[in-house]
């Protein structure tokens, strides 16, 4: 069985040099008003488990996963195709017209309100390790920045290392959200998920 959240993005052929300068304005705005991506990572690994464990403990797993879990997906994956559009993997912000992002999800989840809480702590080592190719990845955006200004390209190794960070991140945001029960591989490989029992949420 492949895991069951899949991610791929398809990149256009040639960036625009001036949405290069359009991420750096929304940079520095997101700044100026306080939201920075360690304060938004921060948000999203407390949130997430609490979401999941407060609809759990009221109103049951099955309404957590057929009703809200759903529409929890729908805002992780903006945050996603958000990332993709400022990691230099698409050229256009998410707004409206189609990112280039597929994400796919096979919910397997069996959550608990002990077993949601506990993704707090069982997340840690995936989150780390995510960390430090985060950081990875901001040196490669500044690289792959240099190289748009200049040849209105971006390698495909930055594309692919990028597309691998994004993978990662969908299936660790699935599994800490309760809505996939195995633990996410240490892996950037891309495989087609299974069909399984409920349909994909995106």
């Amino acid at each position: 069985m492949t895991y069951p959240v899949q991610l791929d993005v398809t990149s256009p052929p040639r960036f625009d040099r001036v949405q290069v300068l359009l991420r750096l304005v929304v940079a520095i705005a997101l700044g100026w008003l306080g939201i920075t991506a360690g304060w938004l990572t921060c948000l999203v690994f407390v949130a997430v488990p609490a979401v999941a464990a407060i609809v759990v403990s009221t109103r049951g797993p099955a309404i957590y996963l057929d009703q809200v879990g759903p529409t929890l997906w729908r805002a992780l994956g903006w945050l996603l195709a958000f990332a993709a559009y400022m990691l230099l993997v698409v050229d256009r912000f998410p707004v409206g017209e189609p990112t280039g992002l597929r994400l796919e999800l096979r919910v397997t989840g069996q959550p608990t309100t002990s077993s949601a809480l506990l993704r707090l702590v069982t997340s840690i080592p995936s989150a780390l390790v995510l960390g430090v190719l985060g950081l990875v990845s901001q040196i490669l955006f500044v690289a792959g920045a240099v190289v748009v200004l200049v040849d209105g390209r971006v390698p495909d190794g930055i594309l692919g290392f990028q597309r691998g960070v994004l993978r990662w991140t969908a299936r660790l945001f699935a599994y800490h959200g309760s809505l996939v029960e195995g633990y996410p591989p240490f892996s950037f490989d891309e495989s087609h998920a299974q069909p399984g029992d409920r349909a994909s949420m995106m």
